[in-house]
């Protein structure tokens, strides 16, 4: 009797000290995430507020967003329809991170407005096409038709790179992505040029031969891009590569890299190739 007593001390001591331990690595690891979250400047309100243009960025988001809530960290997006609004918000500190733009047409903003920002991580690429729905090819293309090309900075020149590549015009070699209008050296076919709203193109398409605009605004209107697309960026070609963007001094705030890690996963590689195929593509 006093063996057995004496044995049942013994396992319940036992279990008192193995639960103890779990208990205080439960606290501690509490702890600590209770740490990070407090060097979090960003996190300062319990949110992370990211701007993001609807389409491909919110869509991909949205998964984001729910991986990164079962972990506890709450993510409210906003969602914008224009490419300048969403820095005007992060600079004024309405946003904490935007996911809206390539690495020139953020080099441009920074330029012409003097924002500090910094590229947090890449995320995708949406390649630029040249869509018609009159025309099946750029032979196709008459003498004096118009082409709508974006007013965005880059993106007017990124359309031109875009028509020079399927030789349909002549730009001066390393001009780029600064190419306007006035730059075209060769227009055999005196092609007509517009600049608008990219996100007015898709009405505006039964106007004009074509148009220069990315490829989010052909998946938003639910038209194909594979049937639309007369001319297409170079596939390998990393210069378009969209970055998450944060003020430069939140840059090295511990969220980014934790943000990073929930977006940068083989589930989310997977959901892009197969909810866009191809239309959009995975930096990583």
């Amino acid at each position: 009797m006093k063996k057995w007593t004496k044995g049942l001390l013994t396992v319940l001591g036992t279990a008192t000290l193995v639960l103890a331990g779990c208990e205080n690595q439960a606290s501690e690891s509490t702890a600590t995430n209770e740490d990070e979250t407090a060097t979090s400047g960003l996190l300062e309100d319990g949110v992370l507020t990211i701007g993001v243009t609807a389409g491909p960025h919110e869509e991909i988001f949205e998964l984001v967003k729910e991986k990164a809530a079962a972990d506890g960290l709450d993510i409210e997006l906003v969602v914008f329809n224009d490419y300048i609004a969403p820095n005007t918000a992060l600079a004024d500190g309405e946003l904490d991170l935007n996911s809206i733009q390539t690495g020139p047409y953020l080099e441009t903003v920074i330029a012409d407005t003097g924002y500090e920002f910094t590229q947090a991580f890449e995320n995708i690429t949406i390649p630029m096409g040249v869509y018609s729905e009159q025309y099946d090819t750029v032979d196709e293309l008459q003498e004096g038709d118009t082409i709508a090309v974006p007013n965005t900075p880059s993106q007017e020149g990124r359309a031109f790179l875009v028509l020079e590549r399927a030789g349909v015009i002549s730009l001066p070699e390393g001009l780029g992505i600064a190419a306007t209008v006035d730059d075209i050296e060769e227009n055999p076919l005196n092609l007509n040029f517009i600049t608008g709203d990219p996100a007015q193109f898709i009405a505006q398409l039964p106007d004009v031969a074509a148009a220069g605009i990315n490829s989010n605004y052909i998946l938003d209107a639910g038209l194909s891009a594979e049937e639309l697309a007369i001319a297409m960026e170079d596939p390998e070609d990393t210069t378009w590569v969209n970055w998450v963007v944060s003020r430069t001094e939140d840059a090295e705030d511990p969220v980014i890299a934790q943000l990073a890690e929930y977006y940068k996963t083989d589930e989310v590689k997977t959901f892009i190739e197969e909810t866009f195929k191809g239309a959009v593509v995975a930096s990583w």
